[in-house]
């Protein structure tokens, strides 16, 4: 083997090791989700959500957010399907054709 295989084997060998305890950590935490276990800092101290009044209320506003979000989106879906069919209707296009022949004639 030459010399200066070794420095590279080491290297590929660190990041598969590397790789697979990220891996680990990765399926772990995700295990600790599926099943209700606690999450754990870098220190190992469980991670508690915060159940204070200031949390409740942001939550409580954030919800309403969502809502007034998701129904104005509901709004501009309904207006993009009525714009959606105005362009594709047939008669759009015969009256864009006029238009462009009457700007053209206006034009000589």
């Amino acid at each position: 083997m030459d010399g200066a295989m070794i420095p590279i084997i080491a290297i590929v060998g660190g990041m598969m090791i590397g790789g697979a305890g990220l891996f680990g950590w990765i399926h772990t935490t995700r295990m600790k989700i599926k099943h209700g276990y606690p999450l754990e800092n870098m220190w190992g101290m469980p991670i508690h959500p915060r159940n204070d009044q200031e949390s409740q209320e942001r939550l409580k506003l954030l919800t309403q957010e969502n809502a007034q979000l998701r129904a104005e989106l509901g709004s501009i879906k309904d207006r993009l399907g009525n714009v959606e069919r105005i362009v594709t209707d047939s008669g759009y296009s015969l009256t864009h054709e006029i238009e462009s022949l009457r700007n053209r004639k206006e034009a000589n």
